[in-house]
């Protein structure tokens, strides 16, 4: 992109041939299968009589579907696709969803798909059935750029034949819905052109739309954090720091709430920096008891070939502490080893 450097950790895998790894993959998932077949009955008659039964499954076949779908890039996992169904016809994502199982299982599958179809799935997900999942519609709106927007916007309409923004708008209210819909445009300034005079004046619009008044103006936050470019942002959050003699972020705290507050703060984070959002999430996943997956999952994925390396090194600096052992800590088995291959490596 542009000559930036590549900042992901997952890459293009050297000499790749797409119908090799899709034979390897049948062998594999042909392996779990012929493991799990083998029950070994186990009756241990001097206490009481009580049968044991263990599955035996083979443990090496999942480690070697791990290691071939996490050492190809997406692009390539794509390709793999195509290889098993012209090989063998059938489709490799609903041999592998019978296969594996549990947190592993949603992991594997959901590298599988392109970027494009997991954001899709995952919006998808959030919005049907009863009740939202408000934190994924967050920070999936909230930090993809326009492209990425418009990618999943297609993704949605050829995988449900529904447009996306009609289901989100059923699901959603008030301005919560409104700016939602307005990331849904993928219309930001992309030009990195700043106008000083703009800068100011939107500076003097946010605080006159919060701060200065009684009351709140939503529809100048909406349409000023929705559309602007972020570079421009960065410089309006300078200038209304100088005027309000606060941040926006607090000034967001006092003046917005709920879904809508959340929302915006989280684009507001993104805004400051993209990596530093992700690493917030990853943390927030993990602390405490129990792990928020389908955030850890999501965010893994999806910035495995970005990000990954910067979003490391903010959970460093912020956290003091290494993502890779925070997820070493906090999963277990072929889904904790699957992560850490996508974190590509400790910082400790």
């Amino acid at each position: 992109a542009r000559g930036k450097v590549f900042r992901g950790t997952i890459t293009d895998a050297p000499n790749f041939d797409a119908t090799a790894d899709a034979e390897a993959l049948y062998n594999a998932m042909k392996g779990i299968g012929e493991g799990a077949n083998v029950i070994f009955l186990l009756t241990l008659s001097s206490m009481v009589g009580v049968e044991f039964v263990a599955l035996c499954s083979s443990g090496s076949d999942k480690e070697a579907i791990l290691d071939l779908v996490t050492s190809r890039s997406n692009a390539q996992r794509q390709e793999i696709i195509a290889a098993y169904k012209s090989s063998f016809g059938k489709d490799l994502i609903d041999d592998l969803k019978y296969e594996l199982t549990g947190k592993f299982e949603r992991l594997i599958v959901s590298l599988m798909r392109t970027p494009a179809y997991h954001d899709a799935k995952e919006i998808h997900d959030a919005v049907k059935g009863a009740g939202t999942d408000e934190r994924c519609l967050i920070e999936v709106l909230a930090s993809r750029n326009n492209k990425q927007i418009h990618d999943m916007v297609a993704a949605y309409r050829d995988a449900y034949g529904r447009e996306i923004e009609e289901d989100i708008i059923m699901d959603t209210s008030g301005h919560f819905k409104k700016m939602l819909v307005v990331l849904l445009q993928g219309t930001r300034d992309e030009s990195g052109v700043v106008d000083a005079d703009l800068v100011e004046q939107d500076a003097q619009d946010l605080y006159a739309a919060g701060e200065e008044q009684w009351g709140t103006d939503e529809a100048k936050f909406i349409m000023i954090l929705g559309n602007r470019s972020m570079t421009h942002l960065r410089m309006v959050f300078d200038a209304y720091e100088k005027i309000a003699e606060t941040s926006i972020e607090d000034s967001i705290k006092s003046e917005l709430s709920g879904d809508f507050e959340r929302l915006m703060l989280a684009v507001v984070q993104c805004i400051r920096s993209v990596p530093m959002f992700f690493a917030r999430r990853l943390y927030k996943s993990m602390k405490g008891l129990g792990t928020a997956d389908n955030t850890l999952i999501r965010i893994m994925i999806c910035r495995s070939e970005i990000d990954m390396l910067d979003i490391r090194e903010c959970f460093r600096l912020r956290y003091e502490k290494s993502l890779y052992n925070m997820i070493k800590d906090d999963t277990s088995g072929d889904y904790k080893r699957t992560l850490l291959e996508l974190c590509g490596g400790d910082d400790e």
